[in-house]
């Protein structure tokens, strides 16, 4: 080969422990006290299905467009092709540009959680606690340099610790033989009403950001095999195993732990464990947590290093981005800017003031964006082009629109407004590089200044 390649080696298993390893993280952990004091009663695992709900809708919009366009880079793709020559260049555009915001943001906030549940085995301080997150950083980039077939067998064995966590999380509570108690009772002092729905839409801001990551898969479309076949599979099946992980799990920790030290709780699975098994069995889970908050983060760094190098490979960014390692052919340059970017993000910001920042800033553009652009796909071109379709074609595409922009509006007017603003300065920059020589001068020199 003259020239360095993405190679097609990831198989089912894999995709799908890439995608299960990144979905879980620390979000469920650190989440699950925060959804059930938003919704403030034994109705909060509403919230939980509320969120497989949307992940298993929306996942139908990623099936359609990441078998047609089975490349590195997601929906940088899928925005291009949707949109047509124009449009499609700007909304790809402004995908990467907030994919450099937000996909660092993604990352510190598992590094982040991963410091803050680390304080249950060891008290530390906000120095130390941001030495542990930066660390973090550091050994994903350190694991994940290195060429795809090693990354993917690594990732089985994340996804192994991950699974076995979660099982071990959810038969404590069977055994304790008060598992159905919180089915039983979910519906106790429930009113469908406003309020409900107000709570239900802040709380599902929360539980989405846990299901997030089972599209991970398209942005390495270019490296699966068979991809027709394993993207929507490894999707589904992702959403569907993490659903019934999260709901067991939820319903596990409600079977043994009163409502109100659930709410108040930082660290619940770990008080959880300790109340059926012991302070020490209790370390021994919280070190597990960690696992899977690091298998998170590792995963989650994978997927996003591939969009930069395919808009620069693609001419809409900076060229260097579309380098690959000489010999271990992956995209080492993008992996270190992403890597470095979150570790900044990782020194300044607080795990709340992520979670709701990462859903409005890509909502937009990313979700809502190429749902639009799948409608005018296939209005275009067919829906004999999409490589795979979804039942009852366009209810739930429309139906994936109507919920996330009900999810956008819940993260509040700032987080919106921020949203906007990423968005409308990414516009700025387009127009500049489009349409003026100010960006492109800018351009050279900073890729000479990279080199």
């Amino acid at each position: 080969m003259s020239q360095s390649q993405l190679s097609r080696h990831l198989t089912l298993l894999q995709a799908t422990a890439i995608n299960m390893t990144d979905m879980v993280g620390i979000g469920p952990f650190v989440v699950l006290s925060v959804v059930a004091e938003i919704m403030h009663g034994p109705w909060f695992l509403y919230a939980w299905i509320a969120g497989a709900l949307l992940s298993f809708i929306d996942a139908m919009v990623w099936s359609e467009l990441g078998t047609t366009f089975p490349e590195a880079g997601g929906s940088y793709n899928f925005l291009k092709e949707s949109f047509g020559p124009k449009t499609g260049k700007l909304m790809s555009f402004l995908f990467v540009w907030q994919t450099m915001i937000q996909a660092p943001l993604v990352i510190a906030s598992a590094a982040i959680g991963f410091a803050q549940y680390t304080m249950y085995l060891y008290p530390l301080g906000f120095w130390e606690t941001k030495a542990v997150s930066g660390m973090v950083i550091i050994l994903i980039v350190f694991l994940l340099y290195r060429n795809i077939e090693t990354i993917g067998k690594i990732s089985v064995a994340l996804w192994v610790g991950v699974v076995v966590t979660m099982i071990w999380i959810i038969s404590g509570g069977v055994a304790q033989g008060h598992f159905l108690e919180p089915i039983k009772h979910i519906n106790d002092g429930f009113e469908l009403n406003m309020a409900f729905a107000a709570a239900l839409g802040a709380a599902s801001v929360k539980s989405v950001y846990s299901y997030l990551g089972y599209y991970n898969v398209c942005h390495l479309g270019g490296e699966i095999i068979a991809p027709q076949k394993n993207i929507p599979r490894s999707m589904f099946i992702s959403i569907a195993g993490i659903a019934v992980l999260y709901l067991c799990m939820n319903i596990s920790v409600a079977s043994v732990l009163p409502l109100a030290q659930i709410e108040q709780s930082q660290f619940v699975i770990s008080e959880f464990i300790q109340q059926i098994a012991g302070p020490k069995t209790a370390m021994i889970a919280t070190i597990l947590i960690l696992w899977i908050a690091f298998a998170s983060v590792f995963s989650a760094t994978l997927g996003y290093s591939r969009i930069p190098y395919a808009a620069a490979k693609d001419g809409a960014f900076f060229k260097v981005f579309a380098k690959l390692h000489p010999t271990k052919n992956f995209p080492y340059v993008s992996l270190l800017v992403l890597g470095a970017v979150a570790f900044g993000f990782s020194m300044l910001f607080k795990l709340k003031e992520v979670i709701s920042a990462i859903l409005a800033m890509r909502i937009m553009i990313q979700f809502i964006g190429q749902a639009i652009g799948l409608l005018a796909l296939s209005k275009r071109k067919g829906r004999d082009f999409m490589k795979w379709k979804m039942p009852l074609y366009p209810i739930p595409v429309i139906l994936a629109i109507l919920i996330w922009i009900g999810i956008f509006i819940s993260t509040g007017r700032s987080m919106m407004l921020a949203g906007l603003g990423v968005t409308l300065l990414g516009m700025i920059i387009y127009y500049l590089k489009t349409y003026t020589k100010v960006l492109p001068y800018t351009y050279s020199i900073l890729t000479r200044f990279i080199r």
